[in-house]
């Protein structure tokens, strides 16, 4: 109320100086002293004084030169006299003669020229002492705290029909400034009690916060972009007001949010009219102090900020309520746009106001109300301008309304389920008002929807980032898939062929241990005889290195592909990229490791039973060269004939040496095998425990990652 009457009062005092001036000009004669012109511009070098009074000095001084003017038309009528009087002063003093009097005639047109000059420059002066007057009272609001800016500031200051920035909201007149109350009481306010959240949901956001940094090295920071913004949007609501809801009222251009808006303020503080775009920038209401930080939040600049008509009722139903009036979300202009989408990303709650013709638009549909679909909760859709609708029309649209929000996937709020509030209403009659503010109050008043709010954009978050985290399918490495991985590499290394090697190694000296002496010389006679036609070639030493090769990279592609089935994509190209990082160099160590591993040096070793062997071949073989020396020496007649003894002993050494050989070699078949099979799973270990090493590790830590991610991602969304 006191900025609108200071206004007033500069602009009348202008008025004055501008008609005195004018009369002045008028006279063509007078002068304007130069104390006053002093006093004049003392507005402008004097910022700090009150605007009203500058004006009324203004005013005061241009009257005071007016007198002088009045007093030089006095003394230009002189001239023409007997020139014995000098009234320009008002002193009564003689003139001393005619030169004298003419002299004094041309000073005063002299002055009067200047008059005219200066009376110009007093209303200049006297317009800037208006504009000085609303600078004053800005900069003194702002020193208050939450500050309203008062009419007559820089925005009215050349005009009295100027509108605050073009297509701003509203235009401050002295009518509406009477109900709209400057927030002058916020600085005294104690500061509101911070937001606390409950303990499920602080399990949410810790668990987010840990999957995020989780996933980091494993996930582009644009995927993470969102889930960041929501857990920074958190903690700064979580520092401010717990006692305050910021509401947002969006709608297209021509639902009438605006005058839903003035009619819920009880003072018509956002502009409303035919003209499109009518709300250019968001206006806040506040029915409480010490909301500023939840608007400054909002980038909502004190010039922008109202408090509602003071009225008990409406405080006591609405207190801690703070209500944003957006722009159109379809508005031509771009800015407007992204006002909407800013502000909707921070406000606590939405009220959709929907008009009969618009309420199904696509843009509203497709771009707002079904992406918000998990916010029903912290959501309110008005009908309004149902006075338009005759009959029951009003129910019709409201049932076609209550079918479209289903179908875009929003629960709605009735017979005591939660969801979104659907009412029908006339800001301009006022029919359906009261049910409104009923449910606004209630829902302000339960100071619950903050809490609702971050836990809807955890959901809307985790819902994005499932793709990235869940599948629906069972994942990790299986005990099969390890160990054929591991038969794959044995299989690489030869461990099966050096296992058979090993065992015919055993064989082979079995064989010239307890074996008949003719017998191997007849066999060494037959290697000796033998044409090396018919036989196969022996593979070459890079041929062998090169299969040897392809059977790794073989086995670590189809370990990889095993181990990342269905993983989601950016995990599974994870686990194999591990898999080749541990493939490389994994060849050259096999070759290591089967060298080292291979068969021991020198012969292997025997049992005990053989020396027993050995002796008993021995004397096979003697009693055969005993039963032939003693039938050479009956032939040559130095012994007795008697041909039965020596040809016993010759058949029992011809029999009972091949006899001897086919023991032992029955009898070596089971320690044989028993050392191939040992040296199979030397080697077979040695490979296995390479490729654990290099490959199996690494790919088992990445699906450990993702199964303790996993396990964030569940309490994330609550099911964990």
């Amino acid at each position: 109320m006191t900025a609108v009457t200071d206004q007033d009062h500069t602009e009348r005092a202008g008025d004055a100086v501008s008609g005195d001036a004018v009369q002045g000009e008028v006279a063509s004669g007078g002068a304007v002293s130069e104390d006053q012109q002093g006093r004049v511009e003392e507005p402008e070098s004097e910022g700090e004084a009150d605007s009203s009074g500058e004006a009324e000095h203004a005013r005061v001084e241009g009257v005071e030169g007016m007198g002088d003017v009045r007093g030089a038309k006095d003394v230009e009528g002189a001239e023409g006299g007997d020139g014995r009087s000098d009234r320009g002063s008002g002193s009564g003093r003689a003139d001393a003669g005619p030169g004298h009097a003419r002299e004094e005639a041309a000073r005063v047109r002299d002055e009067a020229g200047r008059a005219r000059g200066e009376g110009g420059r007093v209303r200049e002066e006297a317009g800037r002492a208006r504009g000085e007057g609303g600078r004053v009272r800005e900069e003194a609001g702002r020193a208050r705290g939450d500050v309203v800016e008062a009419p007559g500031g820089p925005a009215d200051g050349d005009s009295a029909d100027s509108w605050d920035d073009g297509l701003i909201a509203r235009r401050v007149t002295a009518e509406t400034e009477q109900a709209a109350v400057v927030e002058a009481r916020g600085h005294n306010a104690p500061p509101a009690a911070p937001l606390a959240y409950d303990g499920p949901l602080r399990s949410r956001l810790d668990a987010l916060r840990e999957l995020i940094g989780l996933s980091r090295t494993r996930l582009d920071s644009r995927t993470l972009a969102e889930a960041g913004q929501v857990l920074d949007e958190a903690a700064a609501r979580r520092r401010l007001s717990g006692q305050h809801t910021v509401v947002a009222i969006a709608g297209a251009t021509g639902s009438g949010k605006s005058q839903l808006f003035n009619t819920l303020a009880g003072v018509a503080i956002s502009e409303t009219g035919v003209r499109r775009p009518t709300t250019a920038a968001p206006i806040a209401c506040s029915w409480s102090d010490g909301s500023a930080s939840l608007i400054e939040r909002l980038g909502i600049p004190p010039r922008l900020r109202r408090r509602p008509l003071q009225s008990a009722e409406s405080e006591a139903q609405l207190r801690g309520l703070v209500l944003i009036d957006l722009p159109d979300h379809d508005s031509a202009a771009v800015q407007h746009r992204e006002h909407v989408d800013r502000i909707l990303a921070l406000v606590d709650a939405v009220i959709w106001v929907v008009d009969p013709e618009k309420y199904a638009d696509a843009i509203l549909h497709e771009r707002y109300l079904r992406p918000m679909a998990g916010h029903a909760e912290v959501m309110f859709i008005v009908l309004n301008q149902i006075d338009r609708l005759p009959g029951e029309a009003a129910e019709q649209v409201l049932d076609d309304l209550r079918r479209l929000l289903d179908e875009d996937g929003i629960a709605l709020g009735e017979y005591g389920e939660p969801g979104a509030t659907v009412l029908a209403l006339s800001a301009l009659t006022g029919d359906g008002l009261g049910e409104l503010r009923e449910a606004l109050g209630q829902f302000v008043a339960e100071r619950g929807a903050p809490a609702r709010r971050i836990a809807a954009d955890v959901d809307a978050a985790a819902w994005r980032l499932r793709p990235v985290y869940a599948t629906g399918r069972r994942t990790g490495l299986s005990e099969e898939a390890r160990d054929d991985f591991a038969a794959r590499l044995a299989d690489a290394v030869g461990a099966t062929a050096a296992g058979e090697a090993a065992e015919r190694a055993w064989l082979r000296n079995a064989n010239r241990a307890c074996g008949t002496p003719w017998l191997r010389l007849w066999r060494w006679y037959q290697d000796r005889r033998e044409p090396p036609t018919g036989r196969l070639p022996l593979r070459a030493q890079p041929d062998e290195e090169a299969t040897a090769r392809q059977r790794v990279e073989q086995a670590v592609r189809t370990l990889a592909d095993r181990a990342s089935a269905g993983l989601p994509a950016p995990w599974a190209q994870a686990v194999r990229e591990a898999a080749v990082r541990g493939s490389q160099g994994l060849p050259e160590a096999l070759d290591e490791l089967t060298a080292r591993a291979g068969l021991p040096p020198g012969r292997p070793p025997r049992p005990g039973w053989w020396p027993a062997a050995v002796l008993a071949q021995a004397s096979m073989t003697l009693l055969q060269v005993v039963g032939g020396l003693w039938l050479v020496g009956q032939i040559v007649g130095v012994m007795a004939p008697n041909l039965g003894v020596p040809v016993l002993l010759m058949v029992a050494g011809i029999i009972g040496g091949p006899l001897v050989e086919w023991s032992c070699r029955m009898a070596a078949r089971g320690p044989a095998r028993r050392y191939g099979v040992e040296a199979e799973r030397r080697l077979r270990e040695a490979a296995s425990g390479c490729g654990r090493a290099r490959v199996l590790d690494p790919v088992a830590a990445e699906l450990l990652r993702y199964r303790e991610v996993r396990e964030q991602y569940g309490r994330v969304v609550g099911v964990g």
